[in-house]
């Protein structure tokens, strides 16, 4: 079994991931108190560390295998000032710095999609030369900017005297299974003595098979019993859309699985103001549609879950349905969204469990670089011990 160390945990959504995976947690370090509760509903309180990053001792802690968190994003988050290496809310250096400390063989990061902002180009290139070496230090003083300059003239093109071969990609979270549009940042870093190669997991759902099979074949609105005046698209625009789709593809569908939708993730729950007596499925009046918070559509994948409130950019957290209604999500709507398993506490009030869910790293992607890594490292070390290809009391989409 394969050990891991969560810093930044949040409430715990790469964490989720992760232990399905097979990973075993043996620490988070979180300094919100709301998301500590979080994690200590769900895990054993005694490695749940509340704490500052930037003031833990990383020597304390024993060899792990894995270092995975999400460094906080507001420095490079597109509904943030962007002020990025100059935001003293920057915790990567941090994150190295645990990298250098305890040297496991692998760790994951997950971040904003704003951190590939052509703004940051360079800080980011230093960001993924320092965990290609994470024991090359700036001495006292040095800037960053030359201090990038001292790693590029110490990294040769070929990957010369790096620890850790780090790859990234932009991961689109809807393609892993995850009802939802979000785009996000993976880092993953493999220790270079280890000789392993990395590659992201493939997608297993498309776009285009969800549009398949809401225009083409009709089973989306037949698996949901939906009538044909409630479907998104009028009888001539059904027309053009499926024959788009077969000069596209032909008579033959696209490859994976669809998309999933807001309704394939919530439609089998009740109405949240009816009396079902479930946790978490509360409804919250108030919500309200102006520019730039107009909802998630009931029949596409959500928009991302948010953070933020109204008046906050991207602060929205609203289904819209087919008769243009709109309400707040419910936090058990929103774990939902995020993939959480029903039985995972949030802990906190209406806004602070939904900004917990926000920051998120979404529960099947966690689990699909979790599982695509297990797997890497168990071939490597020859391990026994086999990943759970499923998690636990997953959401019914």
């Amino acid at each position: 079994m394969f050990t891991s160390l969560e810093l930044f945990s949040g409430a715990g959504g790469l964490a989720c991931g992760l232990e399905a995976a097979g990973f075993q947690h043996k620490a988070f370090v979180e300094f919100n108190k709301d998301a500590c509760l979080s994690l200590r509903k769900n895990y054993s309180s005694e490695i749940v560390q509340e704490a500052d990053v930037r003031n833990v001792d990383f020597n304390n802690f024993s060899s792990v295998d894995l270092i995975a968190g999400g460094p906080p994003c507001q420095p490079f988050s597109l509904g943030g000032k962007h002020l990025g290496k100059d935001d003293n809310r920057d915790m990567f250096p941090y994150a190295i710095k645990a990298i250098e400390t305890l040297s496991p063989k692998a760790f994951i990061f997950e971040n904003v999609k704003g951190l590939l902002r052509e703004s940051f180009a360079d800080y980011f290139e230093y960001i993924i030369r320092r965990l290609r070496q994470p024991s090359h230090e700036a001495t006292s003083f040095v800037s960053w900017t030359k201090h990038l300059t001292s790693l590029r003239h110490d990294q040769s093109l070929d990957g010369g005297n790096a620890e850790y071969n780090v790859s990234y990609a932009l991961l689109n979270v809807a393609d892993y299974g995850v009802p939802q549009t979000r785009e996000r940042v993976v880092i993953v870093g493999l220790r270079d003595d280890l000789n392993l190669s990395w590659k992201f997991p493939k997608p297993t759902h498309s776009r285009e098979r969800l549009q398949w099979e809401k225009y083409s074949t009709n089973e989306y609105w037949e698996r949901h019993k939906v009538k044909k005046s409630e479907w998104d698209a009028t009888t001539t625009e059904l027309k053009m859309l499926k024959e788009e789709l077969i000069n596209k593809f032909g008579m033959f569908p696209p490859t994976g699985s669809a998309w999933l939708t807001v309704r394939d993730a919530i439609s089998n729950l009740p109405s949240p103001n009816s009396d079902h007596g479930i946790q978490d499925h509360i409804y919250r009046d108030g919500a309200r549609s102006y520019s730039g918070h107009s909802g998630s559509d009931y029949d596409q994948p959500s928009k991302t879950i948010k953070a933020g409130g109204h008046g906050v950019p991207g602060g929205e957290n609203m289904i819209r349905f087919r008769n243009d209604k709109i309400r707040y999500f419910t936090v058990l709507e929103a774990k939902r969204i995020q993939t959480f398993p029903d039985d995972y506490v949030i802990s906190g009030t209406w806004g602070e469990a939904m900004r917990q869910i926000g920051n998120a790293v979404p529960v099947r992607l966690a689990h699909a670089i979790g599982a695509e890594l297990f797997g890497l490292l168990s071939a490597n070390t020859h391990s026994r011990y086999k990943p759970s290809t499923q998690l636990r009391k997953r959401v019914a989409v």
